[in-house]
């Protein structure tokens, strides 16, 4: 996030795109709640569905799955067309910005209205609200991000806040809500393929030099592959082993029956969870974690801030500490690490990630700090890119809208999206041991459209099958006025009815996401 969770509070407009935010996020969507209701803010809402945010918005863009890179040019087109952008921005802090003009004109309010089925004079409405707005912060998810063209969705966004100067200030910027506790810090500390502690890219030879150094190792100059990309490599036989830690991709990856066979092909797995769930099911090994009120350590979360932990109490039976399990392991592979407190860790982080060189323990133990903190006297950073961005000049990079990776056809005649709801979390590993939640929530629906429900003959508490490209499962019906007709929704959460055997693992081709929101899929009524 460009911004802090205090600073949406008291922005002019805010603009949620591609987020469930009350059921997702619901301590930021208090802050928006609070800020429509009691501080005069506007909010813009584009999502698909009829979700409980669209009940405070001044404007409701009900756009078509998948069209989010039309609308985004198409409000963009407005605004440029309209003279509402911010010159002296573009001027002093931008470049590219020609190229972008190129693209942008032909997203006219006309022929976006086609693509997304927002009425034209909803998107003039929308358009002028956010760029006359003082202030301005847009707050996305993974309903844009999870699209064969996902990373064009954000870069669009991008070049919006840039053209109107709502980044790099207080309570303007863009602002990506974190999915799970602690990605953030996960990125951070070099969980991904392509960087290393501190977003530093592993094909850099001085900072893979400065890491050699360090560890007295010789690190690869290449990135390594996502989650999806080694499903596809242990089905191909290109990978063998793979070690798993606090995830469920059994149940969370798209196309999970697949994932399953990659799962049963490898040589060796090892799995690192609190409780066993579906994937551990197929491990060789299993590493028993201990869970937050068992450690010391550290979470950072979706604002950059990086804040402590402490330990409640002992470790339930033979579970460890996640670090204290890795060091162990490693040791007995060869490679010593001679940590005995996650602070030590931290302090090599500091050392070894500039944007982690302010924090430790000790100054972590009077509050939380924000990244980037570059030393010792570095309060933090509240907002990012003021003054200038991390390369210099904004660079406007233009995108054109691209279809989804698979369409409704005459087979395959509804639209299928899945997310999560407000009583249980991703994979279901944590939340469905609660007696609780289950009695709240106890398995997961389809919610479809009155209009559909006519269609197929079925009532609320009935049971459909749901068909893809990829399979079939069974869940029972939930009509309700949310989704429009064409489009029916499910959580990812259940076993019993494991969605994600329906949707397509295709990926965007830059950042590597596969398209989770878009399945096409026939029901049919089952008795």
């Amino acid at each position: 996030m460009t911004n802090s969770i205090s600073e949406i509070g008291q922005s002019e407009c805010i603009f949620i795109i591609g987020s469930n935010t009350s059921e997702n996020h619901p301590v930021i969507a208090l802050e928006v709640m609070e800020a429509v209701k009691n501080k005069g803010a506007r909010l813009i809402v584009a999502d698909p569905r009829r979700i409980r945010m669209t009940d405070y918005a001044n404007i409701w863009l009900r756009l078509k799955p998948g069209t989010d890179t039309a609308l985004i040019n198409g409000l963009l087109n407005i605004i440029i067309t309209e003279n509402l952008t911010d010159e002296d921005f573009i001027r002093d802090r931008t470049e590219g910005y020609e190229e972008l003009l190129k693209v942008i004109k032909n997203y006219t309010p006309q022929s976006v209205s086609q693509i997304t089925g927002i009425p034209a004079d909803d998107l003039r409405m929308a358009a002028r609200l956010y760029a006359n707005s003082k202030t301005a912060v847009i707050l996305y998810a993974m309903g844009i991000t999870q699209h064969v063209g996902g990373t064009g969705n954000v870069i669009a966004l991008a070049n919006l806040v840039m053209a109107t100067g709502h980044i790099g200030k207080e309570s303007s910027g863009l602002c990506p809500l974190r999915g799970q506790n602690n990605v953030q810090g996960a990125c951070d500390m070099g969980a991904l393929p392509n960087v290393l502690p501190g977003y530093q890219p592993v094909g850099d030879d001085a900072v893979r030099g400065k890491f050699e150094t360090s560890w007295g190792v010789k690190l690869p100059s290449h990135p390594g592959l996502t989650l999806v990309e080694m499903m596809h490599a242990a089905r191909a036989g290109n990978v063998k082993t793979m070690y798993i830690m606090g995830e469920e991709p059994a149940l969370t990856d798209p196309n999970s029956t697949d994932v399953a066979s990659a799962l049963k092909h490898l040589d060796f797995l090892v799995v690192q969870n609190i409780f066993l769930g579906e994937t551990g099911k197929y491990a060789d090994v299993v590493l028993p974690g201990s869970s937050f009120a068992e450690k010391d350590g550290t979470f950072t979360n979706t604002e950059r801030r990086v804040q402590r932990i402490r330990q409640a109490i002992a470790p339930v039976a033979e579970s460890r500490p996640d670090w204290s399990i890795i060091t162990s392991l490693s040791s007995k592979m060869g490679y010593d690490m001679p940590f005995t407190h996650p602070s030590q860790i931290m302090k090599e982080a500091a050392g070894l990630a500039p944007i982690y060189g302010g924090i430790s323990y000790e100054r972590l133990e009077s509050g939380g700090l924000q990244w980037p903190c570059r030393n010792l006297e570095d309060p933090g950073t509240r907002y990012l890119h003021q003054g200038s961005f991390t390369r210099g000049r904004g660079r406007f990079v233009p995108v054109e809208y691209q279809p989804a990776n698979e369409v409704t056809d005459e087979k395959f005649p509804v639209t299928l999206t899945t997310g999560r709801n407000l009583y249980h979390w991703h994979g279901g590993s944590i939340s469905r041991q609660s007696p609780g939640l289950a009695e709240i929530c106890p398995e997961g629906k389809v919610e479809i459209n009155p209009e559909l429900a006519l269609q197929l003959g079925c009532i609320t508490g009935d049971m459909v099958e749901l068909h893809s490209p990829r399979g079939k499962i069974l869940a029972r019906v939930e009509i309700n006025e949310k989704s429009p007709p064409g489009i029916v929704f499910m959580p990812f959460h259940f076993r019993e009815s494991p969605v994600n055997r329906l949707t397509s693992d295709a990926l965007d081709p830059v950042a590597k996401i596969p398209e989770l929101k878009i399945c096409p899929v026939n029901l049919r009524k089952v008795e």
